[in-house]
């Protein structure tokens, strides 16, 4: 079992959301973790010093760690607004040129999957910014079914990983889908919407799970962390990251790409 690590990437800054409800929800998530005792007061005053800082991305911080650890990640960047996702363009082609420079991939955290014209526009804009021709796309709050996922087939998609579930790899058209089989959120949070489980509880189950797919042979697991929460803000979320890569080189998993996995499976 060979394993894929992919980071989505929804906020980039804290004023970009002035005009929706993500800050009053991000306050209120707050409170109810610090009431039910599962974040500290030093992770309360570290996230209101990033509210201060306007400061919600840690893809600088997180490209040091994957590049110290030779983890070849992808990073999910949004290229259009929607669904909470506000940043702007320039950001994005900021952010996207940062992440190609220092070796990593690149592909779009996906909004657009209600007609063709403005998922064919989504896919030119990532183009454009990006100058490649063969990448992939994970849409925005794992949006899929079967009409949403041929139409970014038929877009041009190298690939997609938005599937969530206990599924092999397969092909839509001409496009591969690597289902994603373990995400933070649902490591931590369960069904809720805030912390319920600490570090040592979420990793435990995880690497349970890892194990449950070692067993039924997986050729790629696919492992999905969010940039915003690598950060001492949150110590949970960033200690369960470091420990399931720590955990996986234990095991002498090889490490690859979503690119090098589809060359494989061309060739096999």
């Amino acid at each position: 079992m060979k394993v894929i690590v992919s980071h989505d990437v929804d906020h980039l800054t804290v004023s970009e959301h002035f005009t929706d409800t993500i800050i009053p929800k991000f306050i209120v998530r707050m409170n109810i973790e610090l009431l039910l005792q599962k974040i500290s007061l030093r992770e309360v005053y570290l996230r209101y010093c990033n509210l201060f800082r306007n400061k919600w991305n840690n893809i600088s911080e997180l490209m040091d760690f994957d590049e110290k650890h030779k983890i070849p990640s992808t990073f999910f960047v949004g290229v259009n607004n929607g669904l909470g996702l506000n940043y702007a363009r320039k950001l994005s082609e900021k952010y996207i040129t940062e992440i190609l420079s220092h070796g990593f991939d690149c592909g779009v955290h996906g909004i657009s999957w209600i007609n063709k014209e403005s998922v064919d526009l989504e896919y030119a804009t990532f183009k454009d910014i990006s100058g490649l021709n063969d990448f992939g796309i994970r849409m925005h709050y794992l949006r899929n079914n079967n009409e949403i996922l041929q139409s970014i087939s038929n877009a041009g998609y190298l690939f997609d990983s938005s599937d969530y579930g206990t599924k092999e790899h397969y092909k839509i058209g001409e496009m591969f889908e690597f289902p994603l089989h373990i995400m933070e959120k649902y490591e931590i949070e369960g069904k809720k919407k805030w912390q319920i489980y600490s570090a040592k509880e979420a990793v435990e189950s995880s690497i349970i799970r890892i194990n449950a797919y070692e067993k039924i042979d997986i050729k790629y697991l696919t492992i999905l962390f969010h940039d915003f929460y690598f950060d001492d803000s949150f110590s949970t979320w960033k200690n369960w990251y470091t420990e399931i890569i720590k955990y996986c080189k234990s095991q002498g998993y090889i490490f690859i790409n979503y690119g090098d996995a589809i060359k494989e499976s061309q060739t096999t």
